[in-house]
This record gives C-alpha cells, structure tokens and sequence, in this order.
C-alpha cells in the first residue's frame, strides 16, 4: 500500500512498508526521489532504528542478555500502520512485537510524520518509549536524492565553513582513521571517487543544512537541524547522493556490545516521547 500527500508545489508519495518515502514530485512532473532500481541500490529512504549502522558482530546486550540486530536496525522492514492523513500530511505507526520484543526488548512506538509546506517535506521521526525503564536507541534517515544527468556536474554546499572531518568505514565499522574532505567556498564537487571507501561519517557537524548544487545552481536543500551526525553515500556509477541526518552511528571495533554504553546512542526515560525533524526543500 502506497500514501500520496500534496500541495499546491509538490506531492509526496510514501509506502507503508517500512513509512518509506519513494517519491517527491513537483507541478512539471520533476522527481526528485531515487527510482529504487536495484542494480544499484533497492531502497529510496529508509528509516534506521533502533540502531545507525552495523553492531560489532551484529550483537548487542541489554541487562546482560544478547540479542542481534542487523545493519540500521528492523523498522524499514516493517509494515507502518497510517494513522492520520490529511491533504499535505500523513502519521504512519511502527509498535513493538513479539516480532520486534525478540530482537530489542523495549516497549514502544516509532512514529513518521510527513509534511509538505510550500516547497518543502518537512519529516519528523517521534520516539515513545512505554517500558518501564531508560530506553537506548537510535534514530536515521536515509533519503536517496535523484541526479539525473552526469554526477559530476553536481557539487554540496555546506552551511558553514568548518574543518569537514570524517570517519572511515573497516567491516562496516568506523574506524579511528578519519579524513579531511576538502572544499572550495564551503563547496565540495561530487565524482564517485570520494565513495571508494563507503560513506563519508561525519560524527559532528557545525552546518545543519546542505545544498545540493546542479551545475553550480541550487538544486535542493536538506536542513538537519536536530541531527549532530550526517552520513554522505553513493554506489560507483549511481545516479543519486544519500545525504543521511543521523543521531548515533556504526560501532567501533572498542564497543563493549552494552547497548547503553555505545558511542552516540540515545537514552529515552520510561514513559517520555523524542522527536526530531529534517526537510527537503526543492529549489
């Protein structure tokens, strides 16, 4: 099952398995959402939770009991129960299991809010925790923004002019080896070369915001205000960029697989809410 939201400037469309957006499209038809073709990569935008990349061993342990969980987590994977819908917004719903118990023991409720305003989809991910004790998680986004026409012709834009630090990536984990990316004017230019290593991590970032230039013209906005972390992939070849907010990230290979004690986790009390939002502004 498929939802469409819209306005006057865009509609949104967003799958029920996984709340997964696939398509944002403006008045002339444009899209601006990866296709999905899984030559290269099968997904448009996934949802990452309760974890932000790969656990050591895919493993962690809660109270002193194991459990595994795979790369970003289950909840893209799941079907999204749509729980509002006006026009320009839908609530889509993911509650705990005996499906999900198993794999993370913890009572709650992931909600995915969309919102289209003027030229933008404002996305707002809601975390209830209904256990009766703290609750680690992590939340991620990872919308694939479609490139149509040769990849190097677009460039990002950072919000702010800042030392752009980031990680590298050993068996999925992030490593102690970092790099620097390099920019012109706050300005990096994209070719595929920059992924030969997987993503680009960046643990902490002054910028909240980034612009995805098409032959030096600005072409769409992301603002991740709420998001510390920002991951930035392709594959070789692939006619989109993943510009991914993120709160928390991959093991390191120091991780001792105690859920609570990992690098950039969250901790949500019993019977409080989180939220965060990013946006998408087509330009």
């Amino acid at each position: 099952m498929t939802t469409t939201i819209s306005n006057s400037k865009l509609k949104a469309s967003i799958k029920h398995a996984g709340a997964e957006l696939f398509s944002i499209k403006d008045n002339l038809n444009n899209e601006y959402i990866w296709e999905g073709n899984p030559d290269f990569w099968g997904k448009h935008s996934p949802v990452l939770f309760p974890i932000v990349g790969t656990l050591k061993n895919n493993t962690y342990t809660i109270n002193g009991i194991e459990y595994q969980l795979p790369r970003h987590g289950f909840a893209r994977d799941m079907e999204f129960e749509l729980i509002d819908k006006t026009e320009s917004k839908a609530v889509f719903s993911l509650k705990s299991s005996d499906e999900t118990l198993k794999k993370y023991p913890f009572d709650f409720e992931l909600q995915l809010i969309y919102t289209l305003t003027e030229n933008s989809l404002d996305l707002e991910y809601k975390i209830i925790n209904n256990s009766k004790e703290k609750m680690p998680f992590s939340i991620g986004a990872h919308p694939a923004i479609a490139l149509p026409d040769n990849f190097e012709d677009y460039a990002l834009q950072f919000e702010k002019e800042e030392e752009l630090k980031y990680y590298l990536l050993e068996n999925d984990l992030i490593s102690s080896k970092t790099k620097i990316l390099e920019t012109t004017n706050n300005k990096v230019s994209l070719n595929y070369e920059l992924f030969k290593n997987d993503a680009l991590i960046f643990k902490k970032l002054n910028s909240k915001s980034l612009t995805i230039l098409k032959s030096a013209k600005p072409y769409i906005k992301v603002d991740y205000q709420d998001f510390p972390s920002l991951g930035i992939w392709t594959k070789e070849n692939a006619p989109f960029i993943c510009i991914e907010p993120w709160l928390g990230y991959s093991d390191t290979d120091q991780n001792t697989g105690n859920l609570y004690e990992k690098e950039g986790i969250l901790i949500l009390d019993e019977n409080k809410n989180f939220s965060a939002k990013f946006s998408i502004t087509i330009l």
